[in-house]
């Protein structure tokens, strides 16, 4: 009998994010990739309004697709279990969500992974003309010591500059407002 409540390993992070998009009505799943997006984004960018991504490797969800949503991300890219995602899907993350009068912020975590990866879709994407910004939380209440960012994560954080990125992006905020203020909320939990 088995102690796990998946029906492989191998399709765990695919089914799951199926099941959150079949029981969420306003969110859809990019096709090809591990990325789940808000089902009215194309009314967001009409609006001008900035969008958000974020997102990280499996194995605790309902982060990150559990944020989608109006006042929150516009969309998440899940890696495999444990694993950062790879920068095409985050690529097509960003197309899917580009907002040309708007722009995007990515909201990532502090594992060398997730910035790799991210910084290297970023750096395509405006390679492509889309303005896309990063912030790096970094805070970690489970480690002690203070000035270290090694190791240094984000996890808890994250959510919270994901709240204020997203109300002020709901209020119709530039990117350079919502990003100074999400910088300012990265560094002020502990980064």
């Amino acid at each position: 009998m088995s102690k796990k409540l998946v029906n492989s390993p191998e399709d765990a992070v695919d089914e799951a994010l199926a099941g959150m998009v079949a029981v969420h009505p306003g969110l859809r799943l990019l096709e090809g990739h591990r990325v789940v997006v808000r089902a009215d984004i194309a009314s967001v960018v009409k609006e001008g309004k900035v969008t958000l991504l974020s997102g990280g490797g499996s194995g605790h969800e309902p982060a990150h697709a559990g944020f989608v949503g109006q006042g929150m991300l516009s969309a998440a890219v899940a890696g495999s279990v444990f694993a950062s995602p790879p920068p095409a899907s985050i690529l097509a993350a960003l197309r899917a969500i580009s907002s040309p009068n708007g722009g995007t912020l990515m909201i990532v975590k502090n594992y060398t992974g997730d910035r790799l990866n991210f910084g290297i879709a970023a750096e395509r994407a405006k390679a492509e003309g889309m303005k896309v910004e990063m912030v790096i939380v970094a805070e970690d209440t489970a480690l002690p010591s203070s000035g270290k960012k090694a190791g240094r994560r984000g996890l808890c954080g994250s959510l919270l500059v994901m709240k204020i990125a997203g109300a002020l992006s709901e209020q119709g905020a530039t990117l350079e407002e919502v990003v100074e203020v999400a910088q300012r909320a990265a560094d002020s939990v502990g980064g």
